[in-house]
């Protein structure tokens, strides 16, 4: 599902509300999830999962083309935990 279709599943879902306020609302929110994220803190949405940071260290990596050796700088990732209710509910 795209930004663009979730705009559109809650428009159909609140007719009332108009499409420039639904996409504003779906930005602030993703908004708010990087920027949490990029302060290192973790952001859970119960029923559903939660997003955090994870450090990744650094480490000796190889060029496929070459074969040569290549070191790959420490950097931190996005994780996503799912949670319990949201993989219940796919595993039916």
């Amino acid at each position: 599902m795209t930004k663009s279709e979730l705009v559109q599943r809650l428009l159909a879902a609140h007719p009332e509300l108009h499409v420039q306020d639904l996409e504003r609302l779906v930005n602030v929110v993703f908004e708010e999830i990087t920027h949490t994220l990029m302060e290192g803190g973790r952001v859970e949405l119960r029923g559903f999962g939660a997003f955090s940071v994870r450090e990744r260290k650094a480490r000796q990596g190889r060029n496929p083309r070459t074969g040569a050796s290549v070191e790959v700088p420490s950097k931190r990732v996005p994780f996503f935990k799912c949670g319990k209710e949201l993989r219940e509910r796919v595993n039916k």
